[in-house]
C-alpha cells in the first residue's frame, strides 16, 4: 500500500492510499480531512468540501494537477505540500522550502565512498563530503577501536561506577548520581534540553559537513559510542537525511553543544530534518521514508554525539578551502589589472623576493611572472609602453607579492590547525580503552580553531582591501589614463562608479548604520567590523562551570562572510580590468590573461552603455567561487614552472632551505631588458 507524507498548515500527516488510481485531489482532501479531525475547532472549517487548496511536491516544488493519478505522479513515501487558499501566507508559500532548494532537487546519490578512521580526513575531503560527492564507510581498524571503547562504557554501567556524563548529570549537576534505570532517559534529556539554537538552519552542504565530521571524530574510538549507533549515524549521512541545525547558539566551549544537539535530535527522530526527497519534514517521517529507524540512545551516547568542536571546524574547513581558492585567483585578477594599468614586471624579479624569503611572497611573485609579459607570453600592451618615463608603480600593484603573500601564508597556517582539529578527539570524558578508564579533560574547548579563524579573517580581508584600491585606480582617469569609470559618454553613463562604491563598502558596518548622511565611501566597510576577533571575548556559562569560552562559532561564521566579501570585491575588480582591456584594443595581453578575459566575456558582455550591473557582478562572482578563473590560468602557470630550471644558489643560506629555494626560485624570469614605467 503506497503512503504519502503530507504537510498541512505546519503539521505533517502520514496518508496511506489503498490504490494508485486515486487522484492528487483525493490526496489533498484526505490530508485536509485528517487535519480537520485533529483540531478541536476543525481548523476553522465547516467541512472538507469548502476547503480550496493546491498541492505541490516538496522535491523541486512542482505544482501538481488535481486530476492526475497518484501512481503516475508520485513515488511511494513521497512528501507533498497542501497549501490552503485564503491563508495569511501566499499560496506560493512552501513551509518545507529551504533557501536555494532548487539546487538540491536533483541531488544525485553518490556511488563512491570515503573510508574514515578519525586520523586522515582532509579539509578537501570534508568539503567534498559536504557537496554530497561521497558516502561514508568506517575502516576495520576504526570499527575495532569503537567496539573496544564501548566495552569500557558498558563495564562502567554494569559496575555502577560514578563517572561524569555516564552515571551523573552534566555541568553543574556533575555530582548528581543518576539511577541505572534512568541512564537512557538522561541521554535523551541531554539532547532535548541542549537543542536550544536559533537562526536559520545550516544549508545542506554545511549540515552534511558537520555530520560527516562528527562521524570522523567518533571513529577515533575515544567517545564510547556503540558501533551499532555509529553505523546508524552513517546510514543517515549516506541517505542525506540532515537534521535542522540553527546556525547560532554555540559559545565554542564544552563543545558546540547547541548545534550538535540539534544534529543528534534529528537522528533520534525528533525535531525537523531535510533530505532531497522530502524537503523539511518531521525527522521521524524523513527517516522512515529512507527506510531508517531513529537512534535509541544508550548510556554516554547522547554526550558522545554533542561534545566537540565540529561546528567551528566544519565551517572552518569550508572557510580555508574558499580562502585558498580566492587567494590563488586574486593573483590572476591583480595581474590583469596591472596589465591594464600598464605596470612593470620589475617588482616581481626573482632576486627581490629571494632576499625576503617568505614562501607565500615568493609564490605570488612567481605567478605574476608566469602570467605577465615574458619570452613565453609576450604582451602587445606591455610592448606599447616599454619606453615610457614612469619609474615605479603604486603599492597596490608593486606590493602584491608582499600583501597577497602573507594572505597565502596565513591560509596555510590556519589550514594546518584546522587539519589537526578535524582529526582530533574532542569529547569529554575521553574513553581510553587501552587503560580501561575514562578521563575528564578539556579537548572540547574551541580556542584553537577560533583563534585560527579570527586570524584567517584578518589575513584574507587584505585581499579585498588592496583589490578595492586597484579598482579605484582603474576607475580614476587621472591614475589609469582610461575613460572615467571605464565607460564612454561619461555623465550620460556612470559605468563602474557605484560598483566601486560597493567594493569600498560591501554594506555599512553595524556601528554606522544610522549615519546615513555620511557618504558611502567614507563609511567603514563591513569586513573591517567583521575582522574584529570574536575569540578575544568570553562569557561565563553553566553556572560558572564553563567559565571561559572561545566564541568560535561566530569566528567561523564571520570568517565565511569575510571570504564571501573578498570574492565579491575581486569579482568587481575582474569585471573592471576586463572592461579596461576594451579601451586598449586592438592590443592584446599575454595568452593566459587573454584566456581569462575570454572566460569573463563568455558570461558578461562589455559595457557600451549603462545597464543593470548586479547580475554581471554575480556572474563574475560565480566564476571565482567555482574556480573557473584558476582553471583557465593554472595550466600556463604550471607549464611556466616546469620549463624553468631551478636555481641552486641561495642568496642567504640562513634565510630559507634549499628545498624551498628550489620550489620557489626560478631562473630565466629576470626581464631586465624591460624599461621601467
Amino acid at each position: 500500500m503506497p503512503k504519502y507524507t503530507v504537510h498541512v498548515r505546519g503539521e505533517w500527516l502520514a496518508v496511506p492510499c489503498q490504490t494508485g488510481t486515486n487522484t492528487v485531489r483525493w490526496l489533498g482532501k484526505e490530508a485536509v480531512r485528517r487535519y480537520i479531525k485533529n483540531k478541536p475547532d476543525n481548523g476553522g472549517f465547516a467541512s472538507v468540501e469548502e476547503v480550496k487548496f493546491c498541492v505541490r511536491r516538496c522535491k523541486g516544488l512542482g505544482l501538481l494537477d488535481h486530476d492526475d493519478t497518484l501512481e503516475d505522479t508520485l513515488e511511494d513515501n513521497e512528501f507533498v505540500e497542501v497549501v490552503i487558499e485564503g491563508d495569511v501566507t501566499s499560496p506560493d508559500f512552501i513551509a518545507s522550502k529551504l533557501e536555494g532548494v532548487y539546487l538540491y532537487s536533483k541531488y544525485p546519490e553518490p556511488e563512491k565512498y570515503i573510508y574514515l578512521d578519525g586520523n586522515s580526513l582532509t579539509t578537501e575531503d570534508l568539503v567534498n563530503l559536504g557537496k554530497g560527492l561521497y558516502k561514508i564507510k568506517l575502516t576495520p581498524e576504526a570499527e575495532a577501536k569503537v567496539r573496544q571503547s564501548r566495552e569500557v562504557i558498558e563495564r562502567i554501567v554494569k559496575e555502577q561506577t560514578v563517572v561524569y556524563g555516564i552515571t551523573t548529570g552534566f555541568g553543574k549537576f556533575a555530582r548528581t548520581v543518576i539511577p541505572t534505570s534512568k541512564l537512557k532517559e538522561l541521554q535523551v534529556n541531554l539532547v532535548r534540553s541542549h537543542s536550544a539554537g536559533i537562526g536559520k538552519p545550516l544549508i545542506p552542504e554545511r549540515s552534511r559537513m558537520l555530520l560527516a565530521l562528527r562521524i570522523n571524530i567518533l571513529a577515533k574510538g575515544y567517545s564510547g559510542i556503540s558501533l551499532e549507533t555509529l553505523q546508524q549515524v552513517i546510514e543517515a549521512f549516506n541517505a542525506s537525511c540532515l537534521p535542522y541545525i540553527p546556525e547560532k547558539g554555540t559559545v565554542g566551549a564544552s563543545g558546540d553543544l547547541a548545534p550538535l544537539s540539534h544534529l543528534a535530535l534529528g537522528l533520534i527522530g525528533e525535531g525537523k530534518m531535510w533530505s532531497p526527497k522530502s524537503g523539511w519534514a518531521d525527522a521521524k517521517y524523513v527517516l522512515q521514508a529512507h527506510g531508517l529507524k531513529p537512534i535509541t540512545l544508550k548510556p554516554k551516547e547522547g554526550l558522545a554525539l554533542i561534545n566537540g568542536t565540529q561546528m567551528i571546524s566544519s565551517l572552518g574547513c569550508e572557510a580555508v578551502e574558499r580562502a585558498s581558492a580566492i587567494a590563488r585567483q586574486a593573483d590572476i585578477v591583480a595581474a590583469l589589472t596591472l596589465e591594464v594599468l600598464k605596470g612593470t614586471t620589475k617588482a616581481f624579479d626573482t632576486d627581490i623576493h629571494a632576499v625576503r624569503a617568505h614562501r607565500g611572497q615568493i609564490e605570488v611573485a612567481f605567478r605574476f611572472r608566469s602570467l605577465l609579459d615574458s619570452d613565453h607570453h609576450p604582451s602587445e600592451i606591455a610592448e606599447s609602453h616599454r619606453f615610457c618615463d614612469r619609474v615605479q608603480d603604486a603599492y597596490t600593484l608593486r606590493c602584491c607579492p608582499q600583501v597577497h603573500g602573507v594572505a597565502n601564508d596565513t591560509i596555510a597556517f590556519v589550514k594546518n590547525i584546522i587539519m589537526t582539529e578535524i582529526n582530533s578527539a574532542t569529547d569529554n570524558p575521553m574513553v581510553f580503552a587501552e587503560r580501561g578508564e575514562t578521563i575528564s579533560g578539556g579537548n572540547f574547548h574551541g580556542e584553537y580553531p577560533a583563534k585560527a579563524l579570527d586570524y584567517l579573517s584578518i589575513g584574507v580581508h587584505e585581499l579585498a582591501a588592496i583589490s578595492e584600491r586597484r579598482i579605484e585606480r582603474l576607475c580614476n582617469p587621472s591614475l589609469s589614463e582610461l575613460p572615467a569609470f571605464l565607460v564612454t559618454e561619461g555623465g550620460l553613463n556612470s559605468g563602474f562608479m557605484i560598483a566601486h562604491c560597493t567594493a569600498a563598502a560591501l554594506g555599512i558596518a553595524e556601528c554606522c548604520k544610522k549615519q546615513q548622511e555620511i557618504p558611502l565611501v567614507n563609511v567603514i566597510s563591513e569586513n573591517k567590523a567583521l575582522c574584529h576577533p570574536s575569540s578575544v571575548d568570553s562569557l561565563s556559562t553553566s553556572a560558572a562551570t564553563e567559565d571561559h569560552v572561545s566564541m568560535g562559532g561566530w569566528a567561523a561564521r564571520k570568517a565565511l562572510k569575510v571570504i564571501e566579501h573578498v570574492e565579491q570585491v575581486l569579482a568587481i575588480e575582474l569585471l573592471a580590468a576586463c572592461q579596461g582591456i576594451e579601451f586598449l584594443r586592438p592590443l592584446r595581453t599575454t595568452t593566459p590573461l587573454e584566456k581569462v578575459y575570454d572566460l569573463v566575456r563568455s558570461v558578461v558582455r562589455p559595457w557600451l552603455k549603462d545597464r543593470f550591473m548586479a547580475p554581471d557582478i554575480e556572474a563574475a562572482h560565480r566564476l571565482l567561487v567555482e574556480q573557473k578563473v584558476w582553471e583557465v590560468a593554472e595550466p600556463y602557470i604550471e607549464k611556466y614552472r616546469r620549463e624553468h630550471i631551478p636555481e641552486s644558489r641561495p642568496v642567504s643560506p640562513t634565510a630559507f632551505s634549499l628545498d624551498s629555494l628550489r620550489m620557489n626560485k626560478c631562473v630565466g624570469t629576470d626581464h631586465s631588458d624591460q624599461d621601467e614605467l
